[in-house]
């Protein structure tokens, strides 16, 4: 369980998720009275491990509650307000994954609404503050993402708040994890708006320095120092291609088997697979992005060629050891995978409140 707080104000989460983004904000002082979230084992996962949830978790569809279900959820009257709104609407139709599909580059997909369900609890809500995360691809200028993206921020400003978007690395800021996303954080007009937090830690990144030289990234090595895990069914790579992976050196993935790189038997052409394809992490590197849903041979994987463990999964979050995630192993990695670091989410948030 989290532990109680000398609490800076009420916050209420939308898309809630396993509550990785609430996390932060618990650890920045904030307590989440309220959540609506749909998928069944997130809202266990969530009710398992948050303490100040005034109610339980509202389990439907986000188009569905209005905003004062959610406001007397959280135990507000009619004249109160919150102090922070949360929340990262699903990304699908901007993800690189959809760009695939000719509908959703049209911007076809109708859960390119649920960035309009937040926008309207801001509105209706009136939070002193709010923070909105999601894929970094929505700011692309293409027909899926940048008519959305300038929706959202129209709406925005027709709430009465003004923002300020970034593209942050989760890496920058000390989680072992090399995870981009975009963070809109804004305030009602008339406050003083902040900035995002500053990086903490720096390093290299799709090769290109970022964030700060004040510390390096930490890496996946040291997140799993002291670490103690038991074998996990399923966590062997078998199959087609699983025998390949024990050759694959840390921090490499299938180009190890190309001609280019000289492999005296190549079995895959160059660039011919995603970059996640057989990859590995390494101990001297942060992980790269872990997915959500990945395929049977979409890595990263542990160096000591397996599927990563639960255990080691919550650590390149940054979610506590004794953080509990309830459903099957399936479920735990899309709930894991689709979360905010809570420690990205902790800085966010106390840089927002004028606190970091």
């Amino acid at each position: 369980m989290i532990p109680a707080v000398d609490s800076r104000g009420v916050a209420i989460s939308l898309f809630s998720g396993a509550g990785g983004l609430d996390l932060g904000a618990e650890r920045a002082g904030y307590e989440v009275r309220a959540a609506v979230e749909w998928d069944r084992d997130a809202v266990q996962t969530m009710e398992k491990n948050f303490e100040h949830l005034a109610s339980p978790v509202i389990q439907k569809n986000i188009l569905e509650v209005p905003t004062k279900e959610i406001l007397a959820a959280a135990g507000l009257g009619k004249r109160e307000r919150p102090d922070l709104l949360l929340g990262g609407p699903p990304c699908t139709p901007f993800s690189k994954s959809g760009f695939w599909l000719e509908w959703k580059r049209a911007g076809l997909d109708p859960t390119a609404s649920l960035l309009q369900a937040y926008t309207r609890v801001l509105s209706e809500a009136r939070p002193r503050y709010f923070v909105l995360e999601n894929v970094y691809a929505l700011t692309y200028n293409n027909r899926a993402s940048r008519p959305a993206y300038e929706r959202l921020l129209r709406e925005i400003d027709e709430a009465g708040y003004h923002c300020r978007a970034k593209v942050l690395n989760a890496a920058d800021y000390g989680v072992p994890q090399s995870r981009p996303r975009l963070f809109v954080i804004g305030v009602m007009k008339g406050e003083r708006l902040p900035d995002h937090p500053r990086p903490t830690h720096g390093g290299t990144w799709e090769g290109r320095a970022t964030g700060s030289p004040a510390a390096p990234h930490v890496t996946a090595g040291q997140a799993f120092e002291g670490l103690v895990t038991e074998p996990e069914p399923g966590e062997t790579v078998a199959g087609k291609y699983g025998h390949l992976l024990p050759d694959i050196p840390p921090g490499d993935n299938y180009l190890f088997y190309t001609k280019k790189r000289g492999h005296p038997d190549p079995q895959f052409k160059w660039r011919g697979k995603y970059w996640s394809f057989l990859l590995k992490l390494s101990p001297n590197s942060p992980s790269p992005t872990i997915q959500a849903q990945p395929g049977p041979y979409i890595g990263p994987f542990h160096w000591e060629n397996r599927r990563l463990r639960v255990g080691e999964l919550k650590r390149l979050f940054t979610y506590g050891d004794d953080f509990e995630f309830v459903g099957s192993r399936a479920s735990v990695q899309a709930q894991i995978g689709n979360s905010v670091p809570p420690l990205l989410a902790e800085r966010v948030v106390l840089a927002l409140t004028g606190d970091a």
